[in-house]
């Protein structure tokens, strides 16, 4: 920075010092303050007065990526349609990305605040420095003071071209259409930046009587080669002038919020202008909700009376001019008021009303961002949807005051009927036998819902029938004319009818015993088996028993609740030792005329089979229901020796052996 501010003071640096070194023997000759004061000076180019509205404003407008050429009086730069130009050329761009091996910093949007899709004019200086950029710029006051600003980057990373970039340098000239300059300024080397930078630059100037039209030229004036890159956006020429102060009359700020309806005598608008000129005229103006500054008729002295009255953002200004120079592309404008107007808000208060006793009351409230409630038996709450059990006492009018996040109220009621809760009895509990069926008696009401359905024969009336399998609890329901519900439960108590299961089958060899697998299920129950002979204990489910004989046992199994018997019967088979005869003589003398096995009979699946000596088969039964005779077919067979074979079945091992036929 020292090394510009020598460079603009027209002092050279000898090259064998160090900055540091030199300014501190500029410090000491006295020379640092005038270089301070000439810094100050050379930076000091736009308006330190108020400034008017753009009467010029060249943002390159916007669009699709790249933007159209410039007339080709603006400049004698050649236009390329690409995102990054060579030397000499210049492209109307949305952004830069990765120009020229990423040494460019990367612009993701033009500088025009808001402006999506803005363009701006990027340019890579030509080779040999001269104009690059001339436009007749129309339209202006005669003898007024103008602001010309622009907006600036420069594009070289700082590690470019082996870190010594060439940096912009250029020239601002003010001139009229017959070439005479009335302001020129110049930039110094626009230094580079680790991130991009957007700076103004800018001049004021004043125009001749009787001019109003001047030519801007920008001029560079660093050579070419590597670096001297740019951007440039928003060219504006502003007029400039005395310092114009607005203020309330009864508030510093600058800005005043207020709800709708109420009264502000901060309305009153006044304003203050430093001298500059000589018979000014004033103008105050109004921007209502974001738009346009507009003229506000009569409004033409440095004191207004406001008077906005429905919510809006107004914001309020004076413009004041030279007296017959009052156009607007003459007049300065002052600082902004605003009013801003909020408004009420809208709100609603709301309820589950009417409301049944003991059940959930709910409050609820629409419009703003704080809400407080009242109402009846000191009830209070801060909630939007505050919510609680109702009483008989709830009954009443409840106030909600809303407040918007502006801090403006509105206020809203409602009116919450609580009606008494109703009066329900679904009976006696009731104690059945199962299978039997008995009838509900629940208290009168307006609708009836039984649950569960199971077992019931309705659900929707007050006395259905109910044939539960187990113990059950059902819940009633009811509704009253008020459509206030309520719940009763009363329980069937379900006594199990007796069930007897005497078991399975036995079977045993006489002499051995076996245990009957009798259960027995119900409630209230005693059991018993019958007969009792050969038994170890008759009251048991599982005695053992040893019979002679085969014998059917009966399991009794009896309700001591009344709710009946059941009996179930068991057979055990007894398999005798069967005793085989070796002889018999069937001679028609009535004794022993027969083969008489005793106690095959207890064999009831066993096969018997008799063979002769040649081991043909005569005779054989599937079971012995009918003992042999001694024939075969009918015919007697001759006296002699027999073979049998006896198949118990059963797994029993087979009996074989021989028998004697005497005659």
């Amino acid at each position: 920075m020292w090394r510009r501010l020598l460079q603009t003071a027209n002092l050279k640096l000898p090259p064998i010092l160090r900055p540091r070194t030199y300014l501190d023997a500029l410090v000491k000759t006295g020379l640092v303050f005038a270089l301070m004061a000439i810094s100050w000076c050379a930076s000091a180019q736009v308006c330190t007065g108020s400034l008017g509205d753009p009467v010029v404003n060249v943002d390159f407008g916007k669009g699709g990526n790249p933007g159209a050429r410039l007339p080709g009086a603006v400049t004698n730069y050649n236009y390329v349609p690409t995102d990054c130009p060579q030397d000499g050329n210049y492209a109307i761009l949305n952004a830069t990305y990765n120009c020229h091996g990423s040494t460019w910093h990367d612009i993701p949007e033009d500088h025009t605040p808001g402006d999506a899709n803005g363009y701006m004019m990027v340019v890579n200086a030509s080779y040999t420095p001269g104009d690059f950029y001339l436009d007749t710029v129309k339209g202006l006051c005669p003898n007024t003071t103008y602001e010309f600003a622009s907006w600036i980057v420069n594009l070289s990373r700082p590690s470019s071209c082996g870190g010594s970039p060439i940096k912009p340098n250029l020239t601002f000239n003010i001139e009229t259409t017959t070439g005479t300059v009335l302001s020129t300024y110049n930039t110094a080397a626009i230094d580079y930046t680790p991130f991009p930078q957007w700076r103004q630059f800018g001049v004021f100037f004043t125009t001749p009587a009787s001019v109003g039209s001047v030519v801007l030229r920008l001029t560079n004036n660093a050579p070419g080669g590597c670096g001297n890159d740019l951007a440039l956006d928003d060219i504006t020429f502003r007029p400039c002038g005395p310092t114009i102060q607005a203020a309330f009359t009864s508030n510093t700020a600058k800005s005043i919020g207020i709800c709708e309806g109420q009264q502000a005598p901060q309305y009153d608008l006044t304003s203050s202008v430093s001298s500059g000129y000589s018979n000014p005229v004033y103008q105050w103006q109004r921007s209502v909700d974001s738009s346009l500054f507009t003229d506000i008729a009569g409004a033409v002295s440095l004191v207004y009376q406001a008077d906005p009255v429905k919510p809006g953002r107004y914001r309020y200004r004076l413009a004041v001019a030279q007296a017959g120079n009052s156009s607007v592309a003459c007049r300065i404008v002052s600082n902004e008021l605003t009013v801003q107007i909020y408004p009420t808000p809208v709100v609603n208060a709301s309820a589950n009303n009417p409301v049944c006793e003991d059940s959930p009351l709910k409050l609820a409230a629409s419009g703003g961002s704080q809400y407080a409630w009242s109402g009846p038996n000191g009830f209070s709450a801060l909630a939007q949807l505050p919510t609680f059990s109702a009483s008989l006492n709830s009954s009443g009018t409840y106030y909600l005051e809303v407040t918007s996040v502006d801090g403006c109220k509105n206020t809203d009621s409602v009116k919450v009927n609580v009606f008494p809760k109703a009066s329900v009895a679904a009976g006696a509990d009731q104690t059945i036998c199962e299978g039997l069926a008995i009838a509900l008696n629940g208290s009168l009401a307006a609708a009836y819902r039984w649950s569960p359905a199971k077992g019931l024969s309705a659900t929707g009336i007050r006395n259905p029938i109910a044939r539960p399998a187990d113990t059950t609890t059902y819940v009633l329901t009811i509704t009253d004319n008020n459509g206030c519900q309520r719940s009763d439960s009363l329980t069937i108590n379900v006594l199990k009818k007796p069930l007897a299961e005497a078991g399975p089958e036995k079977q045993i060899f006489e002499g051995q015993s076996a245990t009957l697998d009798g259960s027995a299920k119900g409630t209230g129950i005693r059991y018993s088996w019958s007969p009792a002979t050969s038994m170890t204990n008759a009251n048991t489910l599982q005695p053992v028993v040893a019979p002679a004989d085969n014998t059917t046992y009966t399991l009794s199994v009896i309700s001591d609740v009344g709710c009946g018997a059941a009996q179930d019967q068991v057979f055990v088979c007894v398999f005798k030792k069967v005793a085989i005869p070796n002889a018999f003589s069937p001679n028609g003398d009535g004794i022993n005329d027969d083969w008489n096995i005793l106690y095959l009979q207890t064999y009831t699946q066993a096969v018997v089979t008799v063979f002769n000596r040649y081991g043909q088969q005569v005779f054989t039964s599937n079971g012995y229901n009918k003992k042999w005779n001694g024939t075969v077919n009918g015919n007697p067979l001759p006296a002699g020796t027999y073979y049998y074979m006896i198949d118990r079945k059963n797994g029993l091992a087979m009996l074989n052996g021989w028998l004697l036929i005497v005659r």
